[in-house]
């Protein structure tokens, strides 16, 4: 019994010393939120964690997997996680109550950066007759799973064009999309992910394929006033087989955010390591999506609220910071 009770009385102070010297050390614990595992989120709060932990003195920074975005905005508004990956798209919605079944407001998360985009592309077979959005009134479409974020996209761009209720509206993920659009069993399918993308390109192996422009018609609907988040681009002409021409699309944007509570001076040293040019190489090498991160495309697809330690960051870098962007 002495002998155990010398054992913990040992323990005990062993643990007290880390204690005191994590304390003395002023170490910082922050835990950033990604996603789930494999997922391009968990690549990204992965490698941006461990990065961040072996380069920024006095700061640990550990990886916690996540359903994904909407999980990383409630955990970062609550303190629950210090840095997160969400979409724009959510973190405006969220900031301002108007979440799909979800009211509530989450004022403290703040936008760090843009990571990378998420792409609409609308498929339809050569012959199908469909030449523009409009004539899919009446068609079936697959918007992908149920719940998804493509699906909530798809909604929203839908809904604002009046076609969502017009139309024959299939939850499939984007490879079963592709098989039922061969098949002739769907006239379409949506897909809303970085390109080239895996479906589209098998789709494109079995058919000849068109991808519809989907700006112009949004445009005349108010889509983009509505939804402010969603920024424009173009996918390349000859990124599928047969598609040769550009295509006018739009992209929700994943961004590296923040809370309120975090240091001003550990977000500014965050964004300093990560976006140097070893830091950038090092990210590409994490995934190869990163390479669509650029100290000029930081503050790209933001239209909430940057953190305090960000603003300095991205003024020093001689980037604009937009009035909804400063609005803390």
């Amino acid at each position: 019994m002495r002998t155990l009770r010398k054992s913990l009385a040992l323990m005990l102070g062993i643990f007290g010393l880390t204690l005191v010297t994590a304390t003395a050390l002023g170490l910082d614990r922050l835990a950033f939120s990604g996603g789930p595992e494999g997922g391009t989120f968990q690549y990204f709060s992965n490698g941006i964690a461990i990065r961040l932990s072996k380069n920024i003195d006095d700061v640990e920074v550990s990886n916690m997997a996540s359903a994904g975005s909407l999980e990383n905005l409630r955990r970062v508004n609550s303190g629950e996680a210090d840095f997160g990956i969400v979409y724009s798209g959510d973190t405006f919605l969220g900031r301002n109550g108007r979440l799909t079944n979800d009211t509530r407001k989450y004022p403290n998360v703040h936008a760090m950066s843009f990571l990378y985009g998420a792409p609409a592309h609308l498929i339809v077979k050569a012959d199908s007759g469909i030449e523009k959005v409009a004539d899919l009134e009446g068609k079936r479409i697959a918007v992908g799973g149920a719940g998804s974020g493509a699906a909530g996209a798809a909604e929203r761009y839908f809904s604002s064009l009046g076609l969502w209720d017009k139309m024959n509206v299939e939850f499939l993920g984007y490879s079963k999309a592709a098989s039922a659009l061969g098949d002739n069993l769907i006239d379409a399918f949506w897909v809303f992910a970085g390109f080239p993308n895996s479906s589209v390109i098998q789709a494109a192996a079995s058919n000849k394929i068109k991808i519809l422009s989907v700006v112009e018609a949004g445009q005349a609907a108010g889509f983009f006033d509505d939804y402010p988040f969603y920024t424009q681009l173009t996918i390349p002409a000859g990124t599928y087989s047969g598609v040769d021409y550009d295509v006018s699309s739009f992209q929700d944007s994943a961004l590296w955010v923040a809370g309120a509570h975090v240091k001003a001076q550990t977000v500014h040293a965050a964004l300093a390591d990560v976006y140097s040019d070893e830091g950038l190489a090092y990210m590409i090498k994490v995934k190869s999506t990163a390479k669509a991160m650029a100290v000029e495309k930081g503050l790209d697809g933001i239209v909430t609220p940057i953190h305090e330690g960000a603003e300095m960051f991205w003024k020093e870098k001689g980037l604009e910071i937009s009035a909804a962007q400063s609005a803390r």
